[in-house]
């Protein structure tokens, strides 16, 4: 069994477009989450290394860089998964993001499959005393508010 949260919208932009912005400017459109927090420190600025394993890191005030995965599949303008490590995770664990873009008319449908929280022991620190439902719903709701952030990024100029 896998654990997995799925979210999709549409942005008033092309596939390509859609993808730019989404490697390029989640520095820009990313909200932190108290929940799902990437360091153990005050939230930092996200950043793609652009191409098949590239790191998705966070940089803080201090200039301290923080490794959150790894890109497995870099397929410009339609796809791209990566690897998801938070601060409370163990050591070795790692949970994947798989982020398409579809032309849909004269938008993008943008989805985002967050898996693998099956992985995470019950007891981690990143579950939060949640049960499996309520931790998938709570994942949920953020992937919903970032994405609200970014289709307003990607509408832009």
């Amino acid at each position: 069994m896998t654990s997995r949260v799925y979210v999709a919208l549409r942005v008033k932009a092309s596939p390509s477009r859609a993808f730019q912005v989404f490697v390029q400017e989640i520095g820009a459109w990313w909200r932190p989450s108290g929940l799902f927090q990437t360091t153990p420190r005050a939230p930092g600025v996200l950043a793609f290394e652009p191409g098949e394993g590239g790191r998705l890191t966070e940089t803080l005030a201090n200039g301290k860089v923080f490794e959150i995965g790894r890109i497995q599949a870099w397929e410009p303008p339609e796809r791209l998964v990566f690897s998801w490590r938070q601060a409370s995770f163990p050591s070795d664990l790692h949970t994947e993001v798989e982020v398409r873009f579809e032309a849909v008319g004269d938008e993008t449908r943008v989805s985002v499959e967050h898996r693998g929280f099956h992985r995470v022991p019950a007891d981690s620190a990143a579950r939060h005393g949640f049960p499996d439902h309520a931790l998938l719903a709570r994942l949920g709701e953020w992937w919903q508010g970032l994405l609200a952030s970014y289709r307003g990024r990607a509408a832009g100029p």
